[in-house]
């Protein structure tokens, strides 16, 4: 049965809350409102009632895959289940109802929260200092470019124009250097998938401004020569900086700042335990060496004496890059993560993320392609390529079959250097059975990819909706309701 909407369950007269007339004349309203802005009649608007309402988006949160009703191994993604508890601290009133504009003096418990997760952020990646304020991911590689930047502008090297990213790297490593006004250069990985030694020698020159490595990488693994690459980059004057997308795989057995790294950012929607995607919000801070402290966004947030205050004076800062001083109830659920499992809980998270990405990878090895043989950090890359050449079943295939058996799909196609590729990451709090059960549906449906490929060209089956067009829906989006329209449809 196909889910109704709203505009289909409207009848007139039906009501959820009533709301007596505007009293306010419309000859003041055009005062505040410009003339062109007032609509002529009424928005055509569903007619509908409180229970109606209600039951509907119940109905479509049970269609909705969740991470509280089962496993989702996207890769790259790091999908893990989400401790109650920090929703529980977020949600406090002390939290939740902070307005970002109350005086310092009112806030020293949040500005001492925010101080210490710098001083933990810093410590954990092996670096001076921190800043909570870039709001996500990419914002977090934007302000580290930026950083870079003011860093070669401050010491009169302007003409460092070129950042070097592997091919492997996430797409929006590029869309973050272009938008630095630098250039990118593009490195093929070698053979083994890591940054080849000989290739980047060859890449980096005078003009060279830095190097944006993910380690481990999207194809989950390790770069393995990464002191000879930060020695390479610092040779040529360039700096190095960390994705910390991937964080998640070495979080305390190993640093950035350890091994060379310039600069980084952290996804604590994804490293430390807030729910990833849904739109957001997200978190990327940034934690840099001492060199690049300078010329971090401002505010910081400064201990001065037995207090907490933002401090502006800092000439050199880059300025802000997000309104007020970051996603800060993420901090928050980020703060209670850390502080609930301490140094060796943190250790114990990477290595049951790791442990777990083998065992799939190595009881699927043989029934799907390996480009890349193991062992891998905290996501495998498998591939179709065979299937879809001997049986014409694809990736997409796969995954719209993954959902007749009651399991998200992992991530598809990507990375681009890997054809038909399958990106899995288990992630730590996914329990033995629920691998193994992963496991068989994935075995299963390759056996079928070879006995009836038609089952999954036509998967999924088990749901009212089957296949999008989605290909349409990007072209011609309906983002309006109007019933004349959707008949046509």
């Amino acid at each position: 049965m196909q889910t109704q909407t709203l505009f289909d369950m409207s009848d007139r007269g039906k009501r959820c809350t009533g709301f007596s007339e505007s009293d306010v004349p419309v000859s003041e309203l055009s005062n505040l409102i410009p003339p062109n802005q007032l609509r002529d009649n009424a928005p055509l608007l569903p007619q509908v009632s409180e229970p109606e309402i209600a039951r509907l988006f119940a109905r479509m949160a049970q269609d909705n895959c969740n991470l509280d009703a089962g496993f989702c191994p996207l890769g790259s993604c790091t999908m893990k289940y989400n401790p109650k508890v920090q929703e529980f601290v977020a949600a406090m009133s002390g939290w939740a109802l902070l307005h970002p504009d109350t005086p310092s003096e009112h806030v020293q418990g949040a500005l001492r929260l925010m101080w210490e997760l710098e001083q933990w952020l810093a410590e954990i990646g092996g670096m001076d200092a921190a800043s909570l304020q870039p709001p996500a991911g990419a914002s977090g590689e934007f302000t580290c470019l930026r950083v870079f930047k003011a860093y070669h502008d401050s010491r009169g090297e302007g003409y460092r124009s070129r950042i070097i990213v592997p091919d492997t790297a996430h797409g929006t490593n590029p869309a973050s250097v272009a938008r630095c006004g630098y250039q990118a250069t593009v490195l093929k990985a070698a053979d083994d998938g890591r940054m080849d030694l000989k290739k980047l020698e060859g890449a980096l020159g005078e003009d060279i401004a830095g190097v944006m490595l993910t380690n481990p990488s999207t194809l989950g693994l390790f770069e393995s020569d990464i002191l000879a690459i930060a020695d390479l980059v610092h040779s040529a004057g360039g700096l190095l900086y960390c994705d910390g997308a991937n964080f998640n795989a070495i979080m305390g057995y190993a640093r950035p700042g350890d091994m060379g790294f310039d600069a980084m950012h952290f996804n604590l929607h994804k490293t430390f335990g807030t729910p990833h995607g849904g739109g957001g919000p997200g978190a990327g801070p940034v934690a840099v060496k001492a060199h690049l402290a300078p010329f971090l966004p401002v505010p910081r947030v400064a201990e001065q004496g037995d207090k907490f205050d933002w401090d502006w004076n800092q000439p050199q800062s880059i300025g802000k890059v997000h309104g007020y001083y970051g996603n800060f109830l993420i901090a928050v659920r980020a703060y209670a993560y850390i502080l609930s499992l301490g140094p060796q809980g943190l250790r114990r998270v990477s290595e049951t993320a790791v442990l777990n990405a083998n065992y799939v990878m190595d009881a699927l090895a043989t029934v799907y392609d390996l480009p890349y043989p193991g062992p891998c950090m905290h996501e495998c890359v498998l591939s179709a390529e065979t299937i879809a050449r001997e049986t014409g079943v694809r990736v997409v295939d796969i995954a719209k079959r993954l959902i007749d058996y009651g399991l998200h799909a992992p991530t598809m196609y990507f990375p681009l250097t890997v054809k038909e590729a399958i990106m899995i990451e288990p992630t730590e709090t996914e329990s033995k059975a629920t691998l193994d059960c992963f496991i068989e549906a994935m075995t299963q449906i390759a056996n079928e990819a070879h006995t009836n490929p038609d089952l999954l060209h036509s998967a999924p089956h088990s749901i009212h909706l089957s296949r999008l067009d989605e290909v349409n829906a990007a072209r011609e989006p309906i983002l309006r309701w109007r019933k004349e329209e959707v008949d046509q449809r």
